[in-house]
């Protein structure tokens, strides 16, 4: 109860600002929509009514509060319009069908856990070079950094353009993007993991006459582990969001990223929220997978309870 009470009131209070929110942003079309069906409206004028601020009208007309929680197509979905829309895309549609969000979750997912492999295997080989070779440190490391100035926004259509202009196309255009965005934090992580080991440390395998790969396999890499699984939750989640980017500007017709481009096409606002929710759920699911997989590793190792 001590931790679910907290995260419950937080909850509540979350939803209860979003629903008051949805007042504003959905208060003049309600107004319009009840005038038109003979309601009394304040103020009878539509030019008035577009003049005065939304707060305000929302103010002089609570009896179309809930007209504003109903909308088929609101500035602002709320909470149960959200919820009856994963609903309905989820459990009441077959994941196979275009209409299902399992359906595009999983094309989306299948992009970014295969960019999410090839940016950890590229972050983790760096980040060996780069600390075992003073050239490398001087040299790859400025480069990485200034890969991750460029928005990626600018640089998927390239990528994507690029590809397609020798034949590549589908997932390997997407997990690339996905690659290039959580390559970075794995290398950071792995880095200050490798060097992390104190000098005793290294003092007492040198007493011992080890070599530089047996200082590697028994001190080095033990010891980044932690370092690894922590920047490891954060290139997955970067992973999905380069796997969204690189939907976008293919105009693609699968995956969430397509989902919400379909949405704002048509100005399904609800779908587009309910494709977010649907993106956070498959962020926080992968994040847990990779955080149950440190739990197990680590207390193997010896390195927690």
């Amino acid at each position: 109860m001590r931790t679910i009470l907290p995260v419950a009131v937080v909850v509540a209070a979350i939803v209860a600002f979003w629903y008051l929110a949805a007042i504003p942003m959905n208060i003049h079309f309600a107004v319009t929509s009840a005038q038109r069906a003979g309601a009394e409206v304040t103020p009878e004028s539509g030019a008035e009514r577009r003049n005065m601020g939304a707060i305000a009208l929302a103010a002089k007309n609570p009896a179309q509060w809930p007209d504003s929680w109903t909308q088929a197509k609101p500035r602002l979905p709320v909470p149960h319009q959200v919820v009856a829309e994963l609903w309905r895309t989820t459990a009441l549609q077959h994941p196979a069908s275009k209409q299902s969000l399992v359906y595009h979750g999983w094309v989306t997912l299948s992009a970014t856990v295969v960019g999410f492999a090839i940016g950890t295997g590229l972050g983790i080989l760096l980040a060996i070079g780069i600390v075992h070779s003073r050239a490398m440190d001087m040299s790859v490391m400025p480069w990485a950094i200034a890969s991750q100035t460029i928005p990626i926004l600018a640089i998927a259509p390239m990528i994507i353009v690029v590809l397609n202009s020798i034949g590549v196309q589908g997932l390997i255009p997407k997990a690339i993007i996905s690659a290039y965005l959580s390559f970075f934090p794995v290398v950071v992580g792995m880095m200050k993991g490798l060097r992390s080991p104190d000098a005793m440390q290294f003092d007492l395998l040198k007493t011992y006459n080890a070599s530089r790969s047996e200082t590697f396999w028994k001190l080095r890499l033990p010891a980044s582990a932690p370092y690894l699984f922590a920047s490891l939750k954060v290139g997955i989640a970067a992973s999905l969001v380069g796997a969204i980017v690189g939907e976008l500007p293919t105009g693609a017709s699968r995956g969430l990223g397509a989902r919400l481009l379909t949405g704002s096409y048509y100005g399904q606002t609800v779908q587009i929220w309910s494709a977010l929710f649907a993106t956070a759920i498959l962020a926080a699911a992968l994040v847990a997978i990779v955080a149950g997989i440190e739990r197990a590793t680590l207390k193997r190792m010896g390195l927690a309870t």
